[in-house]
This record gives C-alpha cells, structure tokens and sequence, in this order.
C-alpha cells in the first residue's frame, strides 16, 4: 500500500476518491499553453485547512495536470523533473508548518496534514521552472515541543534538538503504529510532487542552536569539532532527504567559515568552509540524490565561494523592487548554471508593515524579471507573501513563538484567526492572477 493510501486508511477514511467539484469551482488556470496547470486562488487558508485530510486529497487529485482523474491514488509518483540543477532557477516558497498546526487548547500538533491541506492552494511548478515548498520545521525546538504558548513567550523554530526522532508540532504521533512518522513525510512529498511542486526544509547550523538528544540522558550541547556530532547532523539529513525533499535552505550559510561575522545574528559557532564543502557533498553522496539542491541564506559578491560550498541558490543579493535590475541580473549571471544569488519578496526575519503592493510588484518582478525563461534567478518567498497573516503578527514572530489565535481553544478558530480576511481573499486572487500569467513560460 502506498504511503498516502496509507495515510488515509491511519485517519479512518477509504482510499477510493472522488472528484472534488468544490476544488473544480475554485481552481485557477495558467493561461496560454499552460491552462491543464491549476490551483486554488481567491480563498482564505481556512477553508482549506478545516478541510477533511480525504478532501484535501481528492481536491489534489482534481487539480492534477493530466487529463485523468485516479480513482485511487498512484503507487508510483515521480519528482517533477526540471534536470539535476533545478534548483538553479526555482521559486521557493517557505510554509510555517508549526503555525498552521492543530491548536488544541495548549497543544500543537498535525502540523504535517495542515500543510498537505494547503497544497491544492500553493500553484504548481511553471514549464521552465519548479516551484519549491520549504517547511519551516521538521525536528523537535528545544523548549515547549508540541506546545503553543502565549504571543509574548519565546518558542524558538531556531533551536532544535537531533537524535530524538521529528517535532510532535508537526508529526502525529498518535498515528505512528499505522504511518511511521518517514512515512508521513513520504506521504507529503508524493502529494506534492503529484501537485507538481519540489519539496525542501530548513536546517540550522548555529552550534549553540542545536543540541544532540538521547533517551534516558540530559540534551548535549553540539560540536562542530565533534566528529560524532557532525555524523549526526549529515545522517539526520539524509534521513528526511529519503523522505523525498529535494531542497535545503540553510539558516546563516552566508557567515560560513567566519565570513561578514560582524552582520552574524545566530548564537554559536558554525562549520567551517571545507567541513561544508563535506557536509554538501556527503548528504548527496548518500542519499543518492543527485537532484538535491542547497540554498544559503543571504549572499555576496563572491558567488563562487558558494557554488564550491556545494549550493545551488543563494537569497537577498539582488534589489528585487527594481525591475530592471533584477532583469540585469539575470542576464549578467545567465551562464552560471551551477549557482545564483537570488531576489526574495520576504523572508524568515520580516517583521510586517510590508504593503500588498510592494508584495505583489516584488512576485511580478521575481516571476518576471528576465529575457528568457531559462535564465531565471531564484527567488524567495514567505507563506504570507500568498496568505497574508493578521496585523498584529509576521513572519518572524511566527518563527520565534508559537501561539494560538483561537477564540475558543479550537483549531478551527486558530486557522479563522491567524490570516486577514476579505482582504486577504483579494490579495490571494490577484497573486492568482500574476501567477497565471507565469506558469506558462
């Protein structure tokens, strides 16, 4: 049985599919020769997430690119194929997994389903060029895992523990004897990739922010200069890459090997250049996936010490509410097919007041900005860049605490709570609408 088979049968639900006229009424099409590509636009995030998981697949199955519907979902589901060096051009969008998690009074779990609920509304991946979902957490933070807390109390996405199996915010664990937590994440990424999308996650490699944890002893500080710890880390990624992730954002990789240290804001030390060069070259060497793409965060003019650091991408180089530059750039690096720095709309660290309107002109300008397709930068994106949050959080809160919105202790609530509402319908519609005019190319 496969795993998303698997996942439905875990949740009570048959495996036999329906097609879903709801998603049918709702979706959005590419235009041109790219109208088979479909997603869902003009929607508040809630009327996803409070979705069934049997919905939500049957809703996957509706909007696929081919002309069949499957009845049952397919035992054999391929990546989109865009080349090894995909990553090269991508658009990744960053979705905040734990914040759209189950809040259930003071737990958080399920955040896993919420994100595979979210896929139908997430548009597919262009004819020239993938579209890559990174999820912002996959193994356990350090303090309060599995717990939402008050907006003002800190519960950090940045510190992690390894070694001790994945996060219970985003791993339903009361599942795990029917659907191994792997096998939940391999569920994920074959929905995923049947949508059409790359899949990646982020990762920390501040020593201070992370710490090394066995059963039945105290958490261990980690070393970078602890050979053991450095296995650790290569295998743990390996592990999630099995899963069927194709992408690695890489929190801080610009300050590797102590470079620009006086603009550095995690806590710890970090590997040095050639044990990266290492670390890059074993996780591809045993995963055997020679798809994998690395993207750093930030970059410099010296775009060939990350490409010898093993990355595809880099963020936040290039001016992305200029146009004509962002387009200058394109056809200055268009012959560096290994590496470029890329423009973003927002990232981990945006702290809100960002207007719709520089949001959307920043997603033309990404989606846009070139003279042909295939010498497309990559770009960089936030899950409000297409869902936009309610005003009195952002992006980076998201990342450092973890609340509930909710009313009434309910998730329902929490997920009516946590975005805008009529507003951020017509936002969603016309990132719809630039959406259509790109996937095509």
């Amino acid at each position: 049985m496969n795993t998303v088979n698997k996942l439905l049968k875990a949740y009570s639900h048959n495996t036999i599919l329906h097609y879903d006229k709801w998603s049918e009424k709702h979706a959005y099409r590419a235009l041109n020769n790219g109208n088979l590509k479909q997603w869902i636009s003009n929607i508040l995030p809630c009327e996803l997430l409070e979705r069934s998981l049997k919905k939500a697949i049957e809703s996957i199955v509706t909007l696929c690119e081919c002309t069949t519907f499957y009845k049952k979902f397919p035992d054999d589901i391929r990546t989109p194929d865009y080349g090894d060096k995909w990553g090269r051009i991508a658009n990744y969008i960053e979705i905040n997994n734990r914040a759209i998690a189950e809040m259930q009074g003071h737990t958080c779990r399920k955040g896993l389903l919420s994100a595979i609920k979210l896929l139908p509304a997430i548009p597919p991946s262009a004819k020239s060029w993938a579209n890559c979902i990174i999820l912002s957490q996959i193994w356990p933070n350090i303090y309060g895992d599995g717990y939402n807390k008050e907006p003002w109390e800190e519960n950090s996405i940045y510190g992690i523990k390894l070694g001790i199996g994945y996060s219970e915010n985003i791993i339903d664990y009361q599942k795990s004897e029917k659907i191994s937590p792997e096998e939940q994440f391999k569920a994920f990424n074959d929905l995923a990739h049947f949508r059409g999308l790359k899949t990646g996650f982020r990762t920390i490699i501040s020593e201070d922010q992370l710490k090394v944890s066995k059963a039945y002893h105290d958490d261990e500080n980690f070393r970078w200069s602890n050979p053991e710890h450095v296995e650790l880390y290569i295998q743990e990624m390996v592990n999630i890459v099995n899963t069927g992730f194709e992408a690695i954002f890489v929190d801080s990789a610009k300050h590797i090997g102590g470079y620009d240290l006086q603009n550095y804001t995690g806590v710890g030390a970090l590997p040095d250049y050639p044990q990266m060069q290492y670390i890059t070259d074993e996780i591809r060497k045993r995963s055997g996936c020679t798809t994998l793409s690395f993207v750093g965060e930030k970059s410099s003019d010296d775009f060939e010490r990350y490409r010898k650091m093993g990355l595809n991408a880099g963020t936040a180089f290039i001016s992305v509410d200029d146009f004509d530059n962002v387009k200058y750039w394109s056809d200055r690096l268009k012959y560096s097919r290994d590496y470029a720095p890329g423009v973003e709309v927002s990232n981990d660290n945006t702290e809100g007041g960002t207007t719709y309107e520089t949001r959307l002109n920043r997603i033309r300008n990404c989606l846009f900005g070139f003279e042909y397709a295939s010498d497309k930068l990559p770009s960089f994106m936030q899950m409000e860049d297409l869902f936009p949050l309610r005003y009195d959080t952002n992006t980076h809160h998201l990342m450092m605490c973890n609340p509930s919105y909710s009313l009434n202790k309910t998730p329902q609530s929490h997920w009516r709570e946590l975005f805008t509402k009529d507003d951020g319908r017509y936002y969603n519609h016309q990132v719809g609408e630039i959406f259509a005019h790109a996937l095509f190319l």
